[in-house]
């Protein structure tokens, strides 16, 4: 197979995933089609000639895959170099599904004690903390708070219900207490 071929494979099987996440977005009610979504995204993940397609050319931290001119979510691929901490942060009111690719994560989940606003930050308290491996797949329902931690370069695949770059977000800070 020549390097034509193999961008137009994984062309192919990034659109039948959007059509099959599009199908299931339209279809069935959020929480129950966003886990059936996360379900495809696992098998995808483990489809090694296309993972290293999407991945073989270098990329900014967030690229979009994929953005869906009817519904608006989006399929990224991210890719880190080196360690890097986010701060909590939420999605607003739009839910995301990570997908891990390569190296781990270290995830962080908050409960929110105060809400932030355009003038002061949302306060949050740990709840729950977990590792993201190679494979394993995470819904992020609107509203949930988490704080990523990688201590190595990682790839992974994102869902985005819309693209994040339009959407306002306030920050968080963790409850010293």
């Amino acid at each position: 197979m020549d390097q034509g071929e193999g961008i137009k494979d994984m062309n192919e099987k990034l659109l039948q995933f959007a059509q099959q996440t599009r199908q299931l977005l339209s279809t069935k009610p959020g929480v129950e089609a966003r886990q059936d979504v996360a379900a495809l995204l696992s098998q995808l993940l483990h489809d090694k000639a296309f993972v290293s397609d999407i991945f073989a050319q270098p990329m900014p931290d967030r690229h979009i895959l994929y953005e869906d001119e009817e519904l608006h979510f989006c399929i990224l691929a991210h890719q880190y170099e080196g360690a890097r901490t986010s701060p909590p942060h939420d999605h607003a009111h739009c839910w995301a599904i990570y997908g891990q690719v390569e190296g781990e994560t270290h995830m962080r989940d908050y409960k929110v004690l105060s809400a932030p606003n355009e003038d002061q930050p949302g306060i949050v308290q740990l709840t729950k903390s977990y590792h993201l491996a190679p494979g394993d797949v995470h819904v992020y329902e609107p509203g949930d708070v988490h704080s990523p931690e990688r201590h190595a370069s990682t790839k992974l695949i994102r869902i985005e219900e819309q693209n994040m770059e339009k959407v306002q977000r306030f920050p968080f800070i963790e409850d010293a207490h």
